[in-house]
């Protein structure tokens, strides 16, 4: 597998050392080194429409996103890549994925503020006021449903 290569994958399609290894990841970028001490398993992980993409170095994952089924809308959510895989255009990679899952429906993140015109890039368009969670500004953003 190349650093290109997104995986996609429900719960229950998920390896158990690969599902404890995308866990790790993401606790490692949210709690640790965002210093966001909040229940990061958040149940979610488990929902049947729940989609979890990654990207792996070898067998080691280093890019996340998630896709949730929020019934009208799918939200995206958790999107990170390993401090060391940075800069290395996973984060684009993960997103198109994440949008060929979404497909034509509607879909919405919560950004963090200073990523949001990189979010616009992909067809985001911020849609409230900025709020902050954990510390940390974000704004909540929307894509419409796809009429192609």
């Amino acid at each position: 597998m190349t650093l290109s290569d997104v995986q996609v994958a429900a719960f229950d399609e998920l390896e158990p050392r690969t599902a404890y290894l995308l866990w790790r990841l993401r606790e490692s970028v949210f709690v640790v080194e965002q210093q966001c001490p909040y229940p990061e398993l958040d149940g979610r992980d488990l929902e049947p429409g729940t989609r979890h993409l990654w990207v792996a170095d070898g067998d080691l994952p280093v890019a996340y996103a998630r896709v949730l089924d929020d019934g009208a809308y799918l939200r995206i959510g958790r999107v990170l890549v390993a401090p060391d895989h940075r800069g290395t255009g996973l984060s684009g990679a993960l997103m198109r994925a994440a949008l060929e899952v979404v497909g034509e429906r509607a879909s919405v993140l919560d950004a963090q503020a200073p990523l949001a015109g990189w979010y616009a890039g992909f067809g985001y368009v911020v849609d409230g006021p900025e709020f902050v969670e954990d510390g940390i500004p974000h704004v909540p953003m929307a894509r419409p449903a796809s009429t192609a």
